[in-house]
């Protein structure tokens, strides 16, 4: 595979997004895209498709790729001009420059293109193989968002089962008497354990990112069968919550301070506290019970404890953790199929890039 070396600014051309305040946003069918991500929709779009963004503030230098037209905000560089080159290529090579680190500024780092487009790069000579590259890396890619995607139809059909049963019940009680928040659990310190950082979480699916294991110093600690809400602003507001069934037969892991534990006491199934734990109904209470006099917020185990819950028959919970945890389930699988491809598309992208392993020419 014949190999080029020329400047990042040789290929592609960056320019500063636009300026769009969400007071501003009219309603479309266009992504804006912030450095974190769409930010919303609008009416008007600033690049054709593809649109490929790197954070200039915020989060700097994460590239983002859209398939169709989009708005790229002024706190993003786009691609205003691709020469000879794959665009779909182009997003997976800046996956592996770290443009972060090109960032100036102390109080607010910021990205500026000048500063990147002189970066010396290698990159196949010939556009179509650049163009396999882009289909290899993307099809793992396109695989990952269609798990996605079945996990979230899955979570979906969970919480009809859901909605289903606590809207037909007619008494209540309090959550403290059917699940356990917070449990206290052995874990001696300077134990190697798994730990779930609050950054793992998601604000979409039930499952976190792996995690890694270290020295246990403290922390919340939890198990199979329970689910982490964070309680801390804003990650409780956004909906960072977990359903924790990966972990092997009676191991403990521990994470942050800033989650609540919720673990069934046993007359409900587990999957019913992480449905609970994203039911707009329980997240506005907790919202509202969140104090602190300065900085961030964050609402109490004790708070949460006196929550309302309906009290289900004995008969319904059994016949709502049999629907729904085959679904659970189902998502564990995909959500580990995920995993798998993350990592091969991660081992692959640097060994593509560099030319280390060559894309055969011919896709099966």
């Amino acid at each position: 595979m014949k190999m080029i070396r020329c400047l990042l600014g040789d290929i592609i051309t960056f320019q500063r997004g636009y300026d769009l305040p969400r007071t501003k946003m009219e309603p479309g069918e266009y992504p804006v895209v912030g450095s974190n991500g769409i930010i919303g929709y609008h009416n008007q779009y600033t690049t054709e498709a593809p649109c490929i963004t790197i954070g200039r503030s915020g989060n700097v230098g994460g590239p983002q790729i859209q398939f169709g037209r989009a708005w790229a905000h002024n706190t993003t560089l786009f691609v205003k001009e691709f020469k000879n080159v794959d665009p779909v290529f182009v997003y997976y090579l800046l996956l592996t420059l770290d443009l972060g680190n090109y960032a100036g500024g102390s109080a607010v780092p910021t990205l500026n293109r000048n500063h990147i487009h002189s970066l010396p790069i290698t990159i196949p000579a010939e556009i179509e193989t650049q163009k396999r590259i882009a289909r290899i890396l993307s099809s793992l890619d396109d695989k990952i968002e269609v798990n996605y995607q079945i996990n979230r139809n899955l979570e979906e059909q969970a919480f009809s089962f859901y909605n289903n049963l606590v809207n037909e019940a007619k008494q209540q009680c309090e959550l403290k008497s059917v699940a356990v928040l917070n449990p206290a659990r052995s874990l001696q310190r300077g134990s190697v354990a798994l730990c779930i950082d609050m950054a793992q979480l998601s604000t979409s699916s039930a499952y976190p990112n792996q995690g890694i294991y270290k020295s246990y110093g403290g922390g919340l600690k939890f198990q199979n069968g329970d689910t982490l809400l964070a309680r801390i602003t804003p990650c409780l507001e956004n909906g960072k919550t977990a359903y924790i069934d990966f972990l092997k037969e009676g191991e403990i892991a521990f994470g942050s301070t800033e989650y609540i534990v919720l673990s069934s006491r046993g007359e409900m199934p587990p999957q019913f506290f992480y449905c609970l734990a994203r039911d707009k109904r329980f997240r506005d209470y907790a919202i509202k019970h969140m104090n602190g006099s300065s900085g961030r917020q964050r609402v109490s185990a004790d708070a949460l404890e006196k929550y309302m819950i309906p009290s289900i028959s004995k008969e319904d919970m059994r016949l709502f953790g049999q629907n729904v945890e085959p679904l659970f389930k189902l998502m564990r699988q995909k959500a580990d199929e995920n995993i798998r491809l993350s990592s091969l598309r991660d081992t692959l992208l640097p060994k593509l890039m560099t030319g280390e392993i060559a894309p055969i020419k011919k896709e099966l």
